[in-house]
């Protein structure tokens, strides 16, 4: 890839550092895509103990590329998102990776095709941790900033994602529990 190619590549996904998500942060601004997908794969890189058999540099690379796709769609909250979104997101995803050299291209296409297979280990982790980081999020944002359906979305969403493994499974309850914690002390 030469130096022009690298450049527009790297223009092109910067959209994922100005493209908000519903997510805010514990300061008080809306979570840009780019943000939540590089403390995605911070999970996955410290939770690499726990999956001796997995290959977690995949994994890294598929939480750091998962959202490619909202750098031209922008970010729709898992609750809203429809059939119709999702097509979108899939092509954009190929409409954003099509300059690419047909190296990365291809492994990056095969990359997304087996996260939305979930047939793998590793799409599994990427997919449970994606849902975590997600509760994680809303956890450490202000209450106010929830909507009346994510009381009941921070306790049950990402619930069969994280089923595929007893580690995510208890994440997924321990992040539960600081839901309601959460809740509790706001007296909601």
């Amino acid at each position: 890839m030469n130096h022009r190619e690298y450049i527009h590549f790297l223009n092109l996904i910067e959209k994922l550092k100005c493209n908000t998500r519903h997510s805010w942060t514990s300061s008080g601004r809306q979570e840009s895509v780019a943000e939540h997908s590089w403390r995605l794969a911070v999970m996955a890189m410290l939770c690499a103990d726990e999956y001796p058999d997995l290959d977690i540099n995949k994994v890294i690379k598929m939480c750091l590329i998962h959202d490619f796709g909202e750098a031209i769609t922008g970010d729709v909250p898992s609750f809203f998102k429809t059939e119709a979104h999702e097509a979108d997101e899939q092509n954009a995803i190929k409409t954003l990776v099509s300059p690419l050299p047909d190296k990365y291209k291809t492994e990056f296409l095969a990359l997304f095709e087996e996260i939305n297979e979930l047939k793998t280990d590793e799409a599994k982790l990427c997919k449970a941790l994606d849902n975590m980081e997600a509760l994680i999020s809303h956890n450490e944002a202000d209450i106010s900033t929830w909507l009346p359906l994510e009381y009941e979305e921070n306790l049950t969403y990402g619930q069969k994602n994280s089923e595929w493994s007893e580690w995510t499974q208890k994440l997924k309850e321990t992040i539960k529990q600081d839901s309601l914690d959460k809740i509790k002390k706001e007296g909601k």
